[in-house]
């Protein structure tokens, strides 16, 4: 990016078209043009525009997810009934474990950053995201790991020691073959897309706001996607480490692991869960910001208690990081020690009280609009209370030493992640389709959906609860009929598929809707954030005129009578966007922006080859950062035009606000 100074002249560069001036058609079919990924199969591959990006990546996301389902359905099957062997041992194992590794690595995580991609910056009233040609590349690496791991999958290598990868079982002495350092090399996949992910959205937001959205304006959605990306900043690196020393043990004979050779086992579990239960919060919390954006909408009325909302979520992002040992309850460890982690397991769960109760008096005092995602809306209280409850459960010491990796703690965790996250993200897509595509869903359909999809995910899970209280345990592909467990296990199938086919027809009715569904309009249901001020689906320049912000509704609460209502001095004929300052977006200065490239997708290219190479030898290290760097300098080199440009970047007008049009 290139940048420049304001200052008091406008900009110079002959032949200009200010995008100021009204918002003319002209102007904006100017604008088009300039933000415009090259079209054609070639074009494919060069495109940087955050929606274009954003929009793969949730597509890509939504397929690991059907991919994980399906998963899920062949674990169901199997554990239909005892003594079942539809899936051998070995199957089973790689089964569970790519299940979980999809659903944790390549969807949950991953889709509510591929929605922030989309969502963030038309919320801030921003062009683009900042580094637009880094989060073209976040998503090649993301792709391109979740495609190698599901090839060693057909291949009959896929990882099966569980999406935890517990140590000694995946170490080399248990761990036979390449299928965990597959599973190890996913996660540098999927940790370099997210920790890039979160660059990126840290610098949007702070940078890239439109004026006056200060930092008390910012829609509640964009503060839950900040702290979620200060989250992974801290807790990535934690087990892209852990993964990078078992790669070590496994590939070139250390030790880190071994505790023959001074090692220790539980480095591994602490590693893992630094990041694992911060994970939680990274798929919670934005579940939380689609609540807090769709719940004013659906009631009519600004939220209640912003402050107290966004104190919240910044304090559920930190208590995150104290929780970890909450998972090693069952290992040696202090007793004192776990004392303090049951109290902060158990602390965490007032901030999130503290947005349920801002949520209740929004809908309260609210004029209640019934559409679909209003039922999903109200879907989430009931089952994150149930999951809240019992995690409230396991965070007790000694009833967590007695059911302990049995089916309570199955039933847990998909009531918290599934509850927690994907019944507001699919209220979400829900409520932001008419954004996506233009179009509505149908309702009816939509209604059907989410019955099928509510009641078959309690009947699913619920009955996983009294299977983990009568002794169940985790990862077992069969059991005898002595046992007593067939008829819940029955029931949990049975559930799980009147789940698929909700699901099923929310797919349905997403491509049916595509192209019969009834045209939407800029803002078809009346939401009060800046996304809803644009076209929908929004042009390629997102804004014609970058818009001036008076409160945190502005949509809601429009522009003061003789107040300016959006920016000048930015040229229409290139890349250009304004940067304003981090706490009262005030304007700053203006970047140029990096046209559309090819370079990501070979430099993410070239990556894939250093990390594929490096399961096999270490020698992949040295001559696979070749073509990296290669790719690198290509993507780095500035053109003539470039150049110019930025020789061309002078002082702006005074004011950088126009008059109202």
């Amino acid at each position: 990016m290139r940048q420049g100074p304001l200052g008091e002249k406008p900009h110079p560069h002959k032949g200009r078209t200010k995008d100021g001036l009204a918002g003319g058609e002209v102007v904006a079919r100017v604008l088009d043009e300039t933000w415009q990924d090259p079209p054609g199969f070639f074009g494919w591959f060069c495109a940087i525009n955050h929606k274009t990006i954003g929009k793969r990546f949730l597509v890509t996301c939504l397929v690991f997810f059907a991919l994980g389902g399906l998963l899920a359905a062949a674990m169901r099957l199997q554990l239909a009934r005892p003594g079942n062997t539809l899936l051998g041992p070995d199957l089973y194992n790689q089964v569970f474990t790519m299940h979980g590794s999809t659903m944790m690595f390549l969807f949950a995580v991953p889709v509510m950053q591929a929605v922030a991609i989309y969502l963030v910056p038309l919320m801030i009233g921003a062009r683009a995201t900042a580094f637009p040609r880094m989060t073209a590349y976040s998503y090649w690496i993301f792709l391109f790991g979740g495609v190698m791991l599901y090839a060693a999958f057909l291949v009959n290598s896929g990882p099966d020691a569980g999406w935890f990868s517990y140590v000694p079982l995946a170490g080399p002495e248990y761990g036979a073959g390449k299928r965990n350092d597959i599973w190890a090399q996913m996660i540098t996949f999927t940790e370099v897309s997210a920790l890039l992910d979160a660059i990126i959205i840290i610098c949007t937001v702070f940078k890239l706001r439109a004026p006056g959205m200060t930092l008390n304006r910012i829609p509640l959605y964009v503060w839950a996607m900040l702290v979620v990306a200060f989250m992974i900043l801290f807790a990535m690196p934690a087990v892209a480490l852990a993964s990078t020393l078992l790669i070590l043990d496994r590939l070139v004979a250390t030790h880190f692991y071994n505790p023959g050779e001074g090692g220790d086992v539980l480095l591994w579990q602490h590693l893992f869960w630094f990041f694992g239960h911060p994970e939680v919060y990274m798929i919670f919390i934005p579940g939380l910001g689609f609540m807090s954006a769709m719940i004013p909408t659906f009631a009519r009325r600004p939220m209640f208690g912003y402050t107290a909302m966004v104190l919240s979520v910044i304090a559920t992002g930190f208590l995150s990081f104290g929780l970890w040992v909450h998972h090693m309850f069952a290992t040696n460890v202090p007793e004192l020690g776990k004392t303090f982690f049951t109290a902060a397991s158990m602390l965490i769960a007032i901030p999130t009280a503290v947005q349920i109760y801002c949520w209740i008096a929004t809908l309260w005092t609210g004029r209640l609009n019934f559409k679909v995602p209003l039922y999903y809306v109200l879907s989430f209280f009931v089952i994150l209370v149930i999951g809240g409850m019992t995690g409230l459960m396991l965070a007790s010491v000694s009833l967590d030493s007695q059911v302990h990796d049995s089916y309570f703690v199955v039933a847990h965790l998909h009531y918290v992640l599934l509850g927690g996250a994907v019944f507001p993200l699919f209220g979400a897509l829900y409520y932001w389709y008419p954004k996506f595509t233009g179009r509505l869903m149908s309702e009816q359909l939509g209604r059907w959906s989410f019955w099928l999809m509510f009641v078959g995910f309690n009947v699913a899970f619920f009955p996983m609860h009294l299977l983990g209280m009568n002794g169940m345990p985790r990862r077992v592909y069969t059991y005898p009929v002595e046992m007593g467990w067939g008829t819940l296990n029955l029931l949990s199938t049975l559930g799980a598929v009147t789940l698929a086919l909700g699901i099923f027809l929310t797919l349905v009715n997403a491509v049916r809707s595509a192209r019969h569904g009834v045209p939407a309009g800029p803002d078809p249901w009346g939401g009060g954030t800046l996304e809803w001020a644009t076209e929908s689906p929004p042009r390629v320049c997102s804004f014609v005129a970058t818009p001036v912000v008076y409160g945190r509704d502005p949509v809601w609460q429009g522009v003061p009578e003789g107040q300016p209502d959006h920016v000048c001095g930015l040229a229409a004929d290139v890349r250009e966007v304004l940067c304003t300052t981090v706490a009262d977006a005030k304007p700053d200065s203006r970047m140029m922006y990096p046209e559309s490239s090819a370079s990501p997708f070979l430099a993410a290219l070239a990556t894939t080859v250093l990390f594929i190479g490096s399961i096999f030898t270490p020698w992949a290290v040295l001559w696979g950062s070749v073509p990296v760097v290669i790719a690198l300098v290509w993507w780095f080199w500035p053109n003539r035009r470039e150049a110019e440009e930025e020789l061309a970047l002078e002082k702006l007008d005074p004011s950088l606000v126009a008059e109202n049009a």
